[in-house]
């Protein structure tokens, strides 16, 4: 279940007793009598769930990267911050944005529902802008025409979990505002043609065994793991609609098997 239901079912049952007992059974107990345990408990928890519940909704929320597909960027076990109101106020539960404060960038790193399981929360690079078209071919991008620059940045290993040794090349990439490393492997096709799911505006999309090309639809976003050869993105599950957005990553604050990068800023 999702955690901010569950936080909301229960502000609601700690407010409902609280206020049961304020204005009706706390007249009929007599002078002196103790309160029910319940209610002594509903009322001492009430204003830490509100807190909870208002911090988590409107401003941060905890995310723990739970896979290599953001690699070098974000490490597995990094928990990050996400930063809820970068791109507009949303009510919680149904995600509705009820006061527009800006939208997401070029590079942005964002945290999303990802939209073959609403449930799950996916974290990739914002590469695709609306009516942006994206092309993917010969491990590049390019944006509208414009091929972005790549610098080449030596070579970066890495061990997955079942202790398989990768071996990718770093290279350094500028998307906006944003100056990133990513990885690739060029051994490694474009986009894997078998992964590729029938997704809602697929239609958008062009597929050969060398480059994917697509148009962002109205309102929707593409996006992209830094490790390019082992993230499964908009290449395979389509567009993140803007409804589906949960905030900009922007801080690391704990690794417990790599305490150097606790404080580092994402970019």
């Amino acid at each position: 279940m999702d955690f901010a239901l569950i936080m909301f079912v229960l502000l609601l049952v700690t407010g409902g007793i609280w206020l049961l007992d304020k204005f009706l059974l706390a007249a009929k107990r007599s002078k002196g009598s103790p309160e029910p345990v319940w209610v002594e408990y509903a009322k001492s928890f009430f204003p830490v769930i509100l807190l909870v519940f208002c911090i988590r909704s409107f401003l941060f929320e905890p995310f723990k990267i739970p896979s290599g597909s953001m690699i070098p960027t974000l490490q597995v076990g990094d928990f990050i911050l996400v930063n809820k109101f970068t791109y507009g106020v949303r009510l919680p539960i149904i995600n509705q944005k009820i006061i527009p404060l800006g939208n997401p960038q070029r590079g942005d790193v964002m945290v999303f529902h990802y939209p073959e399981n609403p449930s799950v929360d996916y974290i990739k690079r914002v590469v695709g802008l609306p009516g942006d078209t994206i092309e993917y071919k010969d491990k590049r991008l390019t944006i509208n025409g414009a091929e972005i620059k790549q610098t080449a940045d030596g070579d970066y290993n890495y061990v997955e979990s079942g202790l398989n040794f990768v071996h990718t090349e770093r290279r350094i990439e500028a998307l906006g505002e944003h100056q990133h490393s990513l990885l690739v492997n060029p051994e490694m096709p474009n986009v894997h043609l078998g992964s590729v799911a029938d997704f809602k505006g697929f239609e958008n999309c062009q597929y050969d065994e060398n480059k994917v090309v697509c148009k962002v639809p109205t309102g929707s976003y593409f996006m992209m793991g830094d490790n390019r050869d082992n993230s499964r993105d908009s290449r395979y599950w389509g567009f993140v609609p803007d409804y589906q957005i949960v905030g900009k990553a922007f801080f690391i604050w704990m690794n417990f098997s790599d305490l150097k990068r606790i404080g580092l800023s994402i970019n």
